[in-house]
């Protein structure tokens, strides 16, 4: 018998922070799927993997063929396919929710092959569950510049978007991330899914990384829910803010990713300022994962929300030497076992 949620590996972090200038090449999507079919736990392994649709992983111009052999490769490696990560963003073809008409069409344009691709995926048998993954594709700081306006804006371009996919039979995810405008903190977050109000096909994708920023404040201080140079030590306090911030994504929550943070910042360029991904036994890592988890997992009786039917592993951003030794995924596969085992159900 299957147990679930089903565990998955993220491909991106194979692209995300690589290629260009002084930066380390990408990691091919075969080595990707070579070491998330090798890792194993006591005779556990990764059920499947997220991918993100862009070169040279997977265009987001894929022919039927090219998604059949697609579906075909995964699927020989005992793997199932579940969330995709549209490319929305001006760099990768897209553009900003918030900007230009032509920039919002590009984004709408990205969403709806995106949503094509989810379909022919599903048909092909290999992908059961999972969510296409939006976010606004703009910085906090143009953001800043009419909140109300720009929120309006955002909210509009993701109603269109709640069209396209309800067309393909798919629902979206906003990814909750500090360098998205918009979407910076929990009190946004939740600002534009009511604006957006449409809760069945639009919901909340959470990073156990990124949210433990919104907790802090970066990129919206109005907005922190620990105090200024908070005492790490103090556990109680976390829980509180983790919570108080759980408990108003949670039930927009439709897409989760266990990960994580020192709480610090990283990045560049469209991803500026955003969460520093750890390893899960870094001893800088300020999130107890199994435990925390549970916040986003289970409601506040306890019981296992069953709002996932599988959970993702996001380690954007680690150097190419540590991505190619299997012991990582080895190691990121047992957290995730652990985190099923406490938080899952048959």
């Amino acid at each position: 018998m299957s147990k679930n949620p089903a565990l998955h590996n993220a491909m991106w972090p194979g692209l995300v922070g690589k290629g260009g200038p002084g930066a380390e090449p990408p990691i091919d999507l075969d080595t990707m799927l070579n070491l998330t079919e090798a890792a194993s736990v006591d005779g556990v392994k990764f059920d499947g993997v997220d991918l993100f649709l862009f070169d040279p992983h997977v265009s987001i111009d894929s022919s039927d063929d090219d998604v059949k052999r697609l579906a075909e490769k995964i699927r020989g490696k005992n793997l199932a396919i579940g969330s995709l990560v549209a490319p929305v963003w001006p760099p990768t073809g897209g553009g900003s929710a918030m900007g230009s008409d032509e920039d919002r069409k590009n984004f709408l344009t990205q969403v709806r092959k995106a949503c094509a691709i989810g379909q022919k995926l599903r048909a092909t048998g290999v992908r059961n569950y999972g969510v296409i993954r939006i976010d606004s594709a703009a910085s906090p700081s143009e953001w800043a510049k009419d909140p109300a306006g720009n929120t309006r804006k955002i909210a509009d371009t993701f109603r269109q978007a709640c069209d396209i996919a309800e067309q393909f039979g798919e629902r979206l995810a906003a990814e909750g991330e500090i360098c998205w405008g918009g979407m910076h903190s929990v009190k946004r977050n939740v600002e534009l899914l009511e604006a957006v109000n449409r809760p069945k096909t639009l919901g909340f994708q959470a990073d156990m990384a990124h949210t433990l920023l919104f907790t802090m404040g970066y990129n919206a201080p109005d907005d922190r829910l620990l105090p200024e140079n908070f005492d790490w030590s103090d556990q109680t306090a976390l829980d509180e803010g983790l919570r108080t911030m759980t408990r108003a994504l949670r039930p927009w929550t439709i897409d989760f990713h266990v990960a994580q943070n020192d709480a610090t910042v990283k990045g560049s360029g469209s991803h500026d300022k955003t969460g520093r991904h750890c390893l899960p036994h870094d001893p800088n890592g300020k999130l107890d994962i199994v435990r925390h988890a549970g916040f986003w997992l289970r409601d506040d009786n306890g019981k296992p929300t069953r709002a996932v039917q599988h959970i993702c592993w996001d380690g954007c951003m680690f150097p190419n030497a540590t991505m190619a030794q299997q012991k990582t995924w080895n190691d990121i596969l047992g957290v995730m076992v652990a985190v099923r085992n406490a938080h899952g159900w048959q």
